[in-house]
């Protein structure tokens, strides 16, 4: 342990890099790296289920509270609000309190909470708890990426950090359909009580799970420190790049699903919303190009995965644009596989870009996760505006737009002098 030791005492200007210990840390294959991946897989698919759980709910919490449209979408967007806002305060408490700490409460809290909506008297009352279930669900993502980093032998960080994205994907899907099927069933309420369920279970296979930290090393509880430490998450221009694509991509991947409900309920699909539902069935697709674009980033570098990615993802988008709806689920398939690949290698390039330039990697990753949802609130958003001005076209453009910039800031914003990072 005396290099943990010498870590501890290193100064604390610039800010504080990680622990080295991750180049001896868990491999593939044995014991430690596979409850590793048990238990992050099971925290992203409960994470991320909470945060979609009123997706598919919107007409139904719009007619039982007698709410518009537009005012039903804000028990998803406070929500994403209350994420990455909290994301930021996440990060630099991780790097003093501890990871595993932080992932066992947000799991917890959140599932808690997540009762508690589904028992909500009023209208009011599930917006506010939805955006206390935001602030609750915000630890894990906030130190995923960080804690794979630091307890993982290098060589495994990209492919574990796409196996954890496979698990957020996966749980995105599930909080849709399950909600859907259960809502159908018994109503709302019973739907968002399947959802907490859901969460429960996964906190507890977390906590049997989840393996301590071994490598990670407090910061001091200094705003000075914690200072030092944001500072240097925004003053290098690969980490800021990566940011970008962490907005842009999750930006266009929300637009198309966000306006692909209207699209799909409108002529010439006409479809009803449990059928239109149905395509986000494509989501296990991410969870295997997540996991896969894992492993040729460790084979090829980060930087050659992700602009290919991004050219899947535009290669998607463009099949969206025929009035064939099997082509139209195809084109979602295809943009799906796109984007996992982009987020699922780029979230692990954030820790291990932060690393070899210093930086505390809990800080960037909830910086890259704060730009991630923000490009989603916003984005996400700008998706109505274009199909009310411009239809189906004008999403395809801003989609298409946002990838591009994605595409352009792997290829060229990130620079390395040190090709031995692989950043």
């Amino acid at each position: 342990m005396t290099p943990i030791r010498k870590a501890a005492t290193r100064p604390l200007s610039p800010p504080r890099a990680a622990p080295t210990q991750s180049s001896t840390g868990y491999q593939v294959g044995e014991s430690g790296y596979r409850r590793i991946a048990v238990a992050l897989f099971a925290a992203g698919v409960a994470t991320f289920a909470l945060l979609h759980s009123t997706q598919a709910l919107l007409p139904e919490l719009a007619h039982a509270f007698s709410i518009s449209a537009t005012q039903s979408t804000l028990s998803l967007s406070l929500t994403t609000v209350g994420l990455g806002v909290t994301l930021l305060v996440a990060g630099p408490v991780s790097e003093v309190l501890g990871r595993t700490r932080l992932i066992h409460l947000s799991l917890t809290l959140s599932a808690v909470v997540g009762l508690a909506c589904a028992l909500a008297p009023t209208w009011h009352v599930l917006l506010g708890l939805r955006l206390l279930q935001g602030v609750t669900l915000a630890g894990l993502p906030a130190v995923a990426t960080a804690y794979l980093r630091e307890e993982l032998h290098a060589d495994t960080h990209a492919r574990a950090a796409g196996l954890y994205i496979g698990g957020t994907a996966l749980g995105g899907m599930t909080g849709r359909l399950i909600a859907a099927a259960v809502a159908d069933a018994a109503g709302w309420r019973w739907a968002l009580a399947a959802i907490a369920a859901v969460g429960l279970l996964s906190a507890a296979v977390a906590l049997l799970t989840l393996p301590p930290s071994r490598n990670f090393v407090a910061a001091p509880a200094r705003i000075d420190h914690l200072t030092d430490m944001a500072r240097g998450a925004v003053a290098d221009r690969g980490l800021l790049a990566l940011y970008v694509i962490g907005a842009c991509s999750m930006g266009a991947f929300v637009a198309v699903y966000n306006a692909m409900d209207f699209r799909l309920t409108s002529a010439p699909f006409d479809l009803n919303a449990g059928i239109a539902s149905l395509v986000f069935l494509v989501y296990p697709l991410g969870t295997v190009s997540s996991t896969l674009a894992g492993r040729l980033a460790e084979r090829f570098s980060h930087r050659a995965v992700v602009p290919v990615g991004c050219l899947v993802t535009v290669a998607g988008v463009l099949l969206t644009l025929p009035g064939s709806l099997p082509v139209v689920v195809l084109g979602l398939a295809i943009m799906t596989v796109g984007f996992f690949a982009v987020h699922g290698v780029t979230s692990g390039w954030v820790p291990t870009r932060a690393h070899a330039r210093g930086v505390a990697s809990g800080q960037a990753a909830s910086l890259y996760l704060f730009a991630y949802y923000l490009g989603s609130s916003i984005f996400g958003s700008l998706a109505g505006r274009a199909w009310a001005l411009g239809a189906w076209p004008a999403v395809t453009m801003l989609a298409l737009t946002l990838v591009i910039v994605s595409g352009l800031c792997a290829a060229y914003g990130v620079r390395s002098r040190r090709r031995s990072t692989s950043v």
